[in-house]
């Protein structure tokens, strides 16, 4: 997995390769996250890792990084001092308790150029687009009510929508159960 940012902080991606337990490549992620540091996108990266090998059903991890502060922090040997990353690597650590094994592995950036690929690939889709500022002509406080899917897991709610606000935005959550796990 790679998380990238151009400006650091800048417009920001993550690319996740998922392999199976002989190396095939099983699923492709990629997702641009707006304006963030490369740091927030490598967790950003994790995090949908974790979140696709839990939903589907696998109990052994091992996730590859060349983000050298990640991988420490996630270990214990780093602490976490950004404001930023603090919540994410929450966030991280509690879903890893969700698996009977996780690995995280640092590995070196020419290991990991698939992920990178992926992550530019978004960057480079979105560029112009997120270089220019949103511009709204009404607040997003005047934006209607709207319903969406979400998945309770590991006491985190996951959007199962993208959802586009202005960061700060503060909403309102009804939960409404749709099924009994």
């Amino acid at each position: 997995m790679d998380g990238g940012s151009r400006g650091n902080p800048g417009p920001a991606a993550y690319g996740v390769v998922i392999r199976d337990g002989h190396g095939e490549i099983v699923a492709r992620l990629k997702k641009y996250i707006g304006r963030a540091t490369n740091n927030v996108a490598e967790y950003y990266g994790l995090i949908a890792a974790m979140d696709y090998a839990q939903s589907h059903g696998v109990r052994a991890v091992r996730v590859e990084s060349d983000s050298e502060l990640l991988v420490k922090q996630m270990r214990g040997l780093y602490k976490v001092k950004s404001a930023d990353l603090q919540p994410l690597f929450e966030r991280a650590k509690k879903m890893s308790q969700s698996f009977e094994s996780l690995r995280i592995d640092h590995v070196y950036r020419e290991q990991n150029r698939e992920a990178d690929a992926l992550a530019n690939e978004v960057l480079d889709e979105t560029e112009g687009k997120a270089a220019r500022p949103a511009l709204r002509s009404e607040p997003a406080a005047n934006v209607g009510p709207r319903r969406i899917r979400a998945r309770f897991r590991g006491g985190i709610l996951y959007l199962l929508e993208d959802v586009e606000l202005p960061d700060g935005t503060v909403v309102e959550v009804s939960i409404f159960p749709l099924q009994k796990p």
